[in-house]
């Protein structure tokens, strides 16, 4: 790595100690973060130098030592009271194919669904199908309260496609940034992105060969403009913040500088619809974990940390899908999922509250459940009483018996995906449900139904947007409003719902029964948090 983006460099300290340092072990040669304890950098650079590592260059705003040493360097580190977490700077994350979203795609019910080629009479030519803006208010709020072009919206995930009818009004490619770079095999010789399609294995920044972050980026602000469909903000500004892989896996660094360079160019918030992997739950002390995957556990969990805080400190509001496991976060068990990267090194732990998720459990995070069409909590939805702060749509394709993808969330879709996926034909026409093409004007565009606490979270990440619009007050990139203050205003927003009665309440679908525990009250409870997001009151709620 030559070149080193969000403010890492190589300072006078570090140089002058890599270059005095012994040569490192014999063996290919990776690149991990080291992250130091407060006053610890030097003594980590010792550690990384007696390793036989060399150290590359720092970050010192999130506190760690980029270094350069061969597979054996962790498990040579001795226990430096100034190391508190390693990380090898490979993919270690996934988008939420089954974490946190896109449950609904890749499954077709019944025919294909006609065209939609309309004039607008009121609303937006697919408004009709958006039943999650008409639970919370934001067709109402858009008509008076559509959010301010001064408001910055940072979207990091797979990407954006900035050429889509309906989200290029709103895309803004000067301030847009890809942190990754195409893999296109593993060290294994399997697939990950596949092959490049552009010099140097780089992505522009108006892509998404995934389609996860386009349709969080939609259902935000998807723009009025008589196309479609319109977001919960249509009049705010979208930067993709791209920290995914085109097979929808994440970099732990990726996400470091995405969350940095938010913070410095002045987004409001951002939404994280991901959870940094290989583990499920990161353990910093977990039994029958090797040293290495302690460390790696506790740099997931500090260096996100240090970086979510950083962003929060100047002004961005961080808001999370909360997961897809269908499990009770706040009394995890057992983890069968981790490490699930490099593939076949899975196995079965034990696990406990200690253990975070992350970003969903990290602190000064907005962490949001899903809601299907009935309102009630969807099957698929991870939920605690310590852990869900909102409610929002991310819809639930079983909600309300059989199953229908118009139960999901319909947002706008890339359409080279679609033709790749096998979604639209040669003639251009959807081959499935999921998708719908809308042809009004004349230019036709994609759009596909997904499920997911992913698809949730944006919807309370344009409420946000709208409050920043009706009461931030001029500051860096536009408009600014404290991250305390975001938050308060969308829980008095919220519109509060209580337990189901029973409260343990019974799942049924795909041949199983599922049972969800909720506790707490209505003002704050595990299925629900503090309730549902709502625009309408976040538009006429007075500070």
């Amino acid at each position: 790595m030559r070149r080193f983006s969000g403010g890492l460099t190589a300072l006078g300290l570090v140089g002058a100690l890599a270059a005095c340092a012994p040569a490192a072990a014999q063996g290919p040669q990776r690149d991990y973060l080291v992250f130091y304890a407060d006053g610890g950098q030097g003594r980590a650079v010792d550690a990384i130098r007696a390793g036989g590592g060399s150290a590359v260059a720092t970050e010192e705003r999130l506190g760690y030592v980029l270094a350069r040493a061969d597979d054996g360097f962790v498990d040579r580190l001795g226990d430096s009271d100034a190391i508190v977490g390693v990380s090898t700077d490979r993919r270690i994350g996934s988008t939420a194919a089954a974490g946190h979203g896109r449950t609904a795609s890749g499954v077709a019910v019944g025919r294909t669904a006609p065209d939609v080629n309309s004039t607008v009479a009121k609303g937006e030519p697919l408004a009709k199908r958006q039943w999650d803006m008409r639970m919370i208010g934001a067709d109402r709020a858009n008509r008076t309260t559509p959010g301010s072009r001064k408001v910055l919206v940072g979207v990091i995930d797979t990407g954006i496609d900035g050429k889509h009818p309906d989200i290029a009004p709103n895309f803004n490619r000067e301030l847009s940034r890809n942190f990754v770079t195409d893999k296109p095999k593993d060290p294994n010789g399997e697939t990950v992105d596949g092959p490049c399609e552009y010099k140097g294995c780089k992505d522009p920044v108006d892509v998404d060969d995934d389609g996860h972050g386009t349709h969080v980026a939609s259902t935000i602000a998807s723009p009025l403009n008589g196309k479609g469909i319109a977001g919960v903000a249509p009049g705010v500004q979208l930067v993709n913040l791209r920290a995914g892989q085109d097979s929808g896996l994440f970099f732990l660094k990726p996400s470091l500088d995405a969350l940095t360079y938010a913070a410095d160019i002045g987004v409001d918030v951002v939404n994280m619809s991901y959870y940094v992997d290989p583990w499920l739950f990161n353990c910093a002390n977990a039994k029958g974990d090797s040293k290495r995957e302690r460390l790696e556990q506790r740099g997931v969990i500090t260096g996100m940390q240090r970086a979510l805080d950083y962003a929060r400190g100047k002004g961005v509001t961080l808001i999370s899908a909360l997961g897809n496991g269908s499990l009770d976060l706040g009394k995890p068990r057992a983890d069968a999922s981790s490490p699930n990267y490099p593939q076949g090194g899975e196995r079965s732990r034990k696990v406990d509250n200690s253990c975070l998720n992350v970003p969903a459990e990290s602190k000064g995070v907005i962490s949001v459940s899903s809601v299907g069409p009935s309102g009630g909590k969807a099957r698929y939805s991870d939920y605690g009483i310590e852990q869900a702060d909102l409610a929002a749509p991310g819809g639930d394709m079983t909600d309300g018996g059989g199953l229908s993808p118009t139960r999901s969330i319909l947002a706008a879709a890339p359409e080279a995906v679609l033709r790749r996926e096998g979604k639209i034909g040669k003639s251009g026409a959807p081959t499935t449900t999921e998708v719908v093409r809308d042809c009004t004007g004349g230019t036709c565009a994609y759009y596909q139904y997904l499920d997911g606490t992913s698809m949730a979270a944006p919807h309370a990440t344009g409420v946000a947007a709208l409050l920043i619009s009706r009461f931030g007050k001029p500051g860096k990139g536009g408009l600014h409003l404290a991250p305390k203050t975001v938050e308060s205003m969308l829980y008095a927003s919220a519109t509060r719902k209580a337990c189901p009665s029973p409260r343990a309440h019974a799942y049924k679908g795909f041949g199983e029964t599922q049972t969800h525990t909720c506790e707490g009250s209505a003002s704050k409870n595990g299925f629900y948090g503090r309730g549902v997001v709502d625009a309408w009151n976040a538009v006429t709620i007075k500070k």
